[in-house]
């Protein structure tokens, strides 16, 4: 019976494809920020998203992907995540820049894939006895998104006309089983109820009714007893919302804290905000980040332990097992960035490069191979696991993921002109309110060092405004144009300048680069230290003090540590500093301070043949006496 339904369904969905091509939903809620239209990075960030292009996008053995889909024969693994990952990874590098050979690449992943499709319109690596358990509508999920993703830049009907018969299917099968997608897998039902961010994605490009009713379907699921609940305990921190469960249901249904799966959620709704106007849905995704921020995520922007939310982010000096997994960091960059794109609030841009230049680019291989699992702010970076005999694991599929959004937040543009969220050199191009083109070019070394020139290139003098992101962490910023001063700039916000711009106009900005100290924890206290955006941290392989050592900071009478360049003498390592402080002594008398270097996080331990330790958090000596 289901087959019959769906080669009807079918050929209704070719029929109103035929007719209405290219049809558009209307969007109720309009993003603040769009991306802009072309960019090219370079220095450090631009060097390791080539890196990473050359790699793993083109490097990906496309067959391995394909095999699971064709054999069929899987009970409880997720090896069909990988597929549509590695598409939305290599989307989002085409764009950035179109190759022949990676779009040859795409266009083979997706015909191969598409040829595993069987009649009832099943695209999955799961035995027909076990579909819809385990991770079989997960793995669906990035099925339907790789071919969305693919449909979105080639406008080729097989990958749309796929995508709907598989989510045809699943509702189908849904349907014919009389289950609720939330009693479906794991986590309480949120790794196959986040298959509501493509379904809402298919409802904007058939405008096909049905698949708005499912995915409305799905978030009232949530709110059943046995959904994860998402709108509701909206108020409740992630870490908390239900029991934390037993040793050997940590990874089953009943973990209700799983990170990366609860955040894929709430990127759908986000969508379906956009579909629908309900504020509902906003406030719960705005609430739940908010409360991430404030439990959960670490000083280099990410958190989570064994994969789930756990209240992190007060214990984040100690020793914890599993922490910060790389998907978790990928996905809370991209549910920020749609945050940012919906409000222009500056602090999800903050949130942003927090984890860009520390947790994200501190996952990834230096040659950009591989990334890593787990990354500790203290120990070793270790190499993670192969998973489900895929040749990687989940964390090497994410990882590019969260890199390559990366130039299409750099810079964006408002109705009202341009928008500089991330101070990366490069050259940006974007449309003027009018219509003409701008050419911005990012120069400098940031954030090796505080100052940013931005130059402009227009044919015609327009007005528009200039929206400048000035840090949260930058307290005292010094803007000037065309060398002028300019209105003071507050930091947590965005400077406009509204004016008419005229080819050669320049913008530069002098960010406040200080060392920040941060203290955590009681008897004993710890202290981390960042510079700018970037956490700096002790490594094994620098020089001053054995990496266990316990050094206090000798900081001036307002409490300031002098931080001095040091020339790199590592290719592995990005940026070194070097600062005094005290080391532990026995003596009676105060011990004269010592240099002690430091390098940034993303480098500290990545080394290609070793595996050198590191301390981002460095215990403080208890003195009884005070200080």
């Amino acid at each position: 019976m289901i087959s019959k339904r769906l080669l009807i369904g079918t050929f209704v969905c070719l029929f109103c494809l035929l007719l209405s091509a290219q049809q558009r939903v209307k969007i109720v809620v309009k993003d603040a920020f769009v991306p802009d239209k072309v960019e090219t990075l370079t220095g450090y960030v631009g060097e390791k998203i080539t890196a990473s292009y050359n790699h793993r996008i083109l490097a990906q053995d496309i067959d391995k992907l394909v095999e699971p889909f064709a054999n069929k024969v899987e009970d409880h693994l997720w090896q069909s995540e990988f597929w549509g990952k590695w598409m939305n990874s290599a989307v989002l590098a085409y764009r950035y820049k179109p190759s022949n050979q990676l779009l040859d690449n795409m266009r083979t992943a997706v015909d191969k894939l598409i040829a595993t499709q069987d009649k009832n319109g099943y695209i999955g690596n799961y035995a027909p006895e076990y579909h819809l358990h385990e991770w079989d509508i997960w793995g669906r999920k990035y099925c339907i998104l790789g071919l969305l993703d693919y449909y979105g830049i080639t406008k080729e009907k097989k990958a749309l006309v796929a995508a709907c018969r598989e989510a045809d299917f699943l509702m189908a099968e849904l349907k014919a089983k009389n289950t609720s997608i939330v009693s479906m897998g794991n986590h309480r039902g949120m790794a196959a109820s986040s298959v509501l961010k493509p379904i809402c994605y298919l409802y904007r490009y058939t405008g096909n009714k049905k698949y708005l009713d499912f995915a409305l379907q799905i978030v009232r699921e949530w709110e059943t007893s046995d959904g994860p609940q998402l709108i509701s305990k909206a108020d409740i921190p992630v870490g908390k919302r239900f029991p934390r469960p037993d040793y050997d249901n940590w990874y089953k249904w009943q973990q209700g804290q799983k990170a990366y799966e609860m955040m894929s959620c709430y990127e759908g709704l986000l969508e379906l905000y956009r579909l629908t106007g309900n504020v509902t849905y906003f406030s719960a995704v705005e609430k739940t980040w908010q409360s991430i921020m404030d439990t959960e995520i670490n000083i280099t922007g990410s958190g989570s332990a064994m994969e789930s939310w756990f209240g992190g982010k007060q214990v984040q000096y100690m020793p914890i097992k599993h922490y910060q997994e790389t998907c978790v960091t990928a996905t809370w960059i991209k549910l920020s960035r749609q945050l940012l794109m919906l409000t222009g609030n500056s602090k999800y841009a903050d949130a942003i490069e927090q984890s860009l230049y520390n947790a994200l680019l501190g996952a990834m291989k230096s040659d950009g191979s591989d990334w890593a699992k787990y990354t500790p702010l203290s120990g070793q970076r270790l190499q993670g696991s192969e998973q489900c005999g895929m040749g990687l694991n989940c964390c090497t599929a994410s990882g590019p993921r969260g890199l390559f959004i990366i130039p299409q937040t750099a810079v964006m543009q408002s109705i009202k002109g341009a928008v500089i969220n991330l101070y990366i050199p490069g050259t940006y191009t974007l449309q003027s309110p009018k219509g003409q083109e701008i050419i911005i070019t990012q120069q400098g070394d940031y954030p090796q060092t505080g100052t940013v020139r931005i130059a402009f290139k227009v044919k015609q003098t327009e007005e528009f405004t200039l929206s400048l992101r000035i840090p949260a962490w930058s307290k005292d910023t010094k803007v000037t144009l065309n060398g002028n001063d300019v209105v003071p700039a507050h930091n947590g916000s965005y400077l406009q300048i509204n004016r008419k711009w005229s080819d050669g106009d320049h913008v530069e900005l002098v960010l406040d680069m200080r060392a920040q100290l941060h203290f955590m924890g009681e008897n004993p206290q710890y202290l981390a230290i960042t510079r700018g955006p970037v956490v700096l941290t002790r490594d094994a392989r620098l020089s001053g003090a054995d990496v266990q050592a316990i050094i206090t900071p000798d900081v001036d009478k307002n409490g300031n540590l002098d931080l001095i360049p040091v020339a790199n003498r590592n290719p592995n390592i990005w940026m070194m500093f070097k600062a005094c402080f005290y080391p532990e002594s026995y003596k009676e008398e105060e011990p004269e301070p010592i240099e002690v270097e430091l390098c940034d996080y993303a480098s500290a331990g990545n080394a290609t043949s070793s595996f050198p330790f590191f301390k981002v958090w460095m215990p403080q000596l208890y003195n009884p006496r005070g200080n």
